[in-house]
């Protein structure tokens, strides 16, 4: 995938769960060969801003995509692939 400027974000509460995604995002970002830094947000107020009631969030471009639940990392590769502009 070439370079765009893309941010991602994963929101959560700081538990096991929300840790893991934010690896997994991380994993993902890199396979995909992106540059892109993924940013890990603990403020709860973040969360509810978005507009979602459950994490842990995968957030791209300050648009959920992924909530309430811990895919593995191809899903989040696809999610990214789908939602890269």
């Amino acid at each position: 995938m070439e370079d765009k400027l893309m941010k991602i974000q994963v929101l959560g509460s700081g538990c096991p769960t929300c840790k893991m995604l934010y690896g997994l995002t991380k994993q993902a970002v890199e396979e995909l060969g992106l540059k892109t830094e993924v940013e890990y947000i603990t403020d709860v107020q973040k969360i509810i801003e978005m507009g979602v009631i459950s994490s842990p969030v995968l957030a791209i471009n300050g648009r959920p995509v992924i909530s309430g639940l811990l895919p593995d990392v191809e899903k989040i590769k696809e999610v990214i692939k789908r939602n890269y502009e």
